[in-house]
């Protein structure tokens, strides 16, 4: 009898299989306008991967993208869909810049540091909540309800930006103190010197390893999971379904908040007006390649940050659109490859 591989493993193949599938239509596009594959996927890994500093680029564009693709996560995993991480996380900003300058002078880095970035996920958590809150008590689609929030967020941000906090007409806040600001890694390591990374990119690690043992290894997150595949059976099972909602949206939008402090307090040390670069959206991408595993968004993170990186320099080669396009094509690969995989095993299986 044929040894069967267990449907997981099945599954587990369609993120890799999805990039090699774009990296060979990508290849393609590259070819029809004459030029070689290899040259430009060469350029694209030596900017990202061939020296300290480009590599520190890939850390820093990362690290935002992993705390969205993480927000993303927590939802699917409750089966939700937050849309709404680039506003949750362009208050965060904002939260985590007031936060700081509201710090009376002289505040220690072990007080001003963490009150920062608690400032930024509690901002996330409350606007995230509120689509939580629609979804739970009146059945309004999270989907919905999140895209709206994020025009709302955003322009609130902007106001209080404009009114309150801009500098000189300019639309960013005053710098936050020196003992709000996470330090950079070219402190310890010199290769980085000039890269943005940050201690950000620590904080971002430990995350990804304490969200796998909360959505594996604690009731709530039993409960969580339990609510996502099955709405029904889980309130037959006696779990408050939509607390349980109302919090995996929160802890998303706390998330997503957080995601703010790597630009607020790891890089430019303000907030400033359009900071987020679609960074919430394109973390969903960053999510569905990662199958919204925690450990898993790691990888899935430094992927789309190099080809962030590699894009600045592709365009003296081809198209700066090209990048996007091969982003657009993991995605789409993903979607594809993973019912397909599921459905090869579960033949397989029923086969024998």
């Amino acid at each position: 009898m044929k040894r069967q591989l267990p449907a997981g493993l099945w599954s587990a193949l369609a993120p890799p299989l999805a990039v090699l599938a774009a990296l060979v239509v990508g290849g393609g596009l590259v070819a029809a306008r004459g030029r070689s594959p290899w040259e430009i996927y060469g350029v694209l890994a030596r900017e990202a991967f061939g020296n300290s500093y480009g590599f520190g680029q890939v850390l820093f564009k990362a690290t935002t993208l992993c705390a969205t693709g993480l927000a993303a996560a927590v939802a699917f995993r409750a089966g939700l869909f937050n849309v709404g991480a680039e506003g949750q996380m362009v208050l965060g900003g904002l939260a985590a810049a007031a936060a700081a300058l509201a710090l009376p002078a002289g505040a220690p880095a072990l007080v001003a540091l963490p009150c920062a970035a608690l400032a930024a996920a509690a901002a996330g958590a409350a606007w995230s909540s509120v689509a939580g809150g629609l979804r739970a008590r009146f059945g309004v689609h999270e989907v919905i309800a999140t895209i709206l929030l994020n025009f709302i967020g955003i322009a609130l941000a902007n106001w209080i930006l404009v009114t309150h906090f801009a500098q000189f007409e300019t639309l960013h806040t005053a710098e936050i103190p020196s003992a709000a600001r996470a330090a950079r890694l070219e402190t310890w390591v010199p290769g980085f010197r000039g890269a943005p990374v940050n201690t950000t990119v620590i904080l971002q690690a430990f995350l990804c390893v304490g969200v796998a043992v909360v959505l594996w290894r604690t009731r709530w997150g039993f409960e969580v999971r339990a609510v996502g595949q099955s709405e029904a059976a889980a309130r037959a099972a006696g779990i408050p379904v939509r607390r349980r909602m109302v919090e995996a949206m929160a802890v998303s939008g706390a998330l997503a908040g957080l995601a703010a402090t790597n630009f607020v307090q790891g890089y430019k040390y303000y907030f400033e007006e359009g900071f987020s670069a679609d960074a919430g959206f394109r973390g969903i991408a960053v999510a569905l390649l990662a199958r919204s595993h925690p450990l898993a968004m790691v990888p899935a993170a430094l992927l789309f940050g190099a080809l962030d990186r590699g894009g600045f320099v592709l365009s003296r080669y081809v198209p700066k659109e090209f990048v996007d396009v091969l982003q657009a094509l993991v995605l789409f690969f993903v979607v594809v490859f993973g019912p397909a995989l599921r459905s090869l095993a579960q033949r397989r299986a029923a086969r024998g």
